[in-house]
């Protein structure tokens, strides 16, 4: 069997309160009903931070993400307080990258140069779209203006390696508008966009009163188009729903996107660690409700050892997510399992035309990529307690994330 290396080390911070709750939001995430309770919160972190140090002694974190919910609603010093217990109880890397997700309209004027002398390197900002009629049929609180003040912001607090969020396949959108959302984004001059399709969520509200949405083919058109457009002005696309500048590539997703480890902190935060010596990968889960975690023992830190009849569909999740897909030699060293273990399964995907062969390893066609479901349930163990739906939904963060 081969040897499993120790992955590079992130660190996830969950912060679970928002203005309002979105109506297509799945994420784990609460309206914020009176104070915040930042102190409190804070407190509670920091203690989650020093209690899981020691599993991840001597190993570098090489980045930080602060996703939820919204971030942006706790004050600059507690962003910078929950960095310093980082540091002080885990080992960082002097180059960290510290991204954190912010709503446009729950940022106050300002602020991000604060956040950025606390230690945020790189701000991620929920646009989403900038016609403010599809903004209010998503239930969103923010302007198009309050992107574009936040934008013009980020550049003078020396921030302008950001990511704005956006969505296409909106109630009745159509192609034109797509393209009109990107052309506005790029106007901003971010180093990073993400950009995603709306999906009905089981649980949310849009899945009990579902909204008229395009239909596969033209939000297929959205897509292509909006591609191109991305593509004509230098962001390259990466990942699925990524695109970046050269050399603004999100380093937190790609530890995700390619198994790495992380540690997750806050309120139904999860994790993901591999002990080498013992061959053994570990999913952590906190309490996923804020009052239980904020009550919670360090101990209700949940453990779950990954069987390796699970290995590839966990590690394939990921790494198909990536347009350039990965190496042989990378599924082996972070899974333990030999190719011989999947080789058949990949070989079925290629003659299928989901997989592309690689140099030194396998890539998503074009049509892997646009059916991703499909692909990964190659890889999908056969087991009575688990169906394809239900596994097709698990969620990995940006992760309560975005890139």
């Amino acid at each position: 069997m081969p040897a499993l290396d120790t992955p590079p080390l992130a660190l996830y911070v969950h912060l679970p309160w928002c203005v309002r709750k979105c109506p297509y939001c799945d994420f784990n995430s609460y309206t914020l009903n009176g104070e915040l309770p930042a102190e409190t919160y804070l407190a509670r972190l920091v203690r989650d931070i020093e209690s899981q140090g020691p599993q991840v002694s001597g190993r570098e974190v090489t980045s930080v993400f602060f996703g939820g919910g919204t971030p942006s609603l706790f004050p600059p010093e507690t962003i910078g307080r929950v960095l310093e217990a980082a540091h002080r109880h885990l080992r960082v890397a002097l180059d960290v990258e510290v991204t954190l997700e912010a709503n446009p309209g729950a940022i106050e004027r300002g602020a991000f140069r604060e956040y950025r002398a606390a230690g945020v390197t790189r701000v991620s900002l929920g646009a989403q779209s900038f016609d403010a009629r599809a903004l209010h049929s998503l239930g969103r609180i923010h302007s198009p203006e309050d992107t574009q003040r936040a934008a013009a912001e980020l550049h003078a607090a020396d921030l302008s390696n950001f990511n704005l969020d956006l969505m296409y396949g909106l109630p009745g959108q159509e192609p034109a508008g797509a393209v009109r959302d990107i052309e506005q984004a790029l106007g901003l001059a971010p180093a990073h966009l993400s950009h995603y399709q709306l999906t009905l969520e089981p649980g949310t509200m849009f899945a009990a009163r579902p909204p008229t949405l395009p239909d596969e083919d033209e939000c297929a058109a959205m897509l292509e188009q909006c591609r191109g457009r991305l593509s004509t002005a230098g962001f390259a696309q990466y990942e699925v729903s990524a695109y970046a500048r050269e050399g603004a590539r999100c380093r937190h997703n790609l530890n995700y996107w390619s198994f790495g480890d992380y540690l997750g902190v806050g309120a139904g935060a999860h994790g993901k660690l591999t002990f080498a010596a013992a061959a053994r990968i570990v999913r952590t889960t906190q309490l996923r409700e804020p009052r239980r975690y904020l009550a919670g023992l360090d101990t209700a830190l949940a453990q779950r050892t990954i069987p390796p009849q699970d290995l590839p569909f966990e590690f394939m999740l990921n790494a198909l997510r990536l347009t350039a897909g990965f190496e042989r030699t990378t599924f082996t060293t972070r899974t333990g399992l030999p190719w011989e273990a999947i080789a058949a399964v990949v070989g079925a995907a290629l003659e299928a035309g989901l997989l592309v062969s690689t140099a030194e390893g396998c890539r998503p066609s074009a049509r892997g990529l646009r059916f991703l479901n499909d692909l990964l349930l190659y890889f999908l163990p056969e087991t009575p307690e688990k169906s394809g739906a239900s596994a097709l939904s698990m969620a990995t963060p940006e992760v309560g994330a975005s890139p």
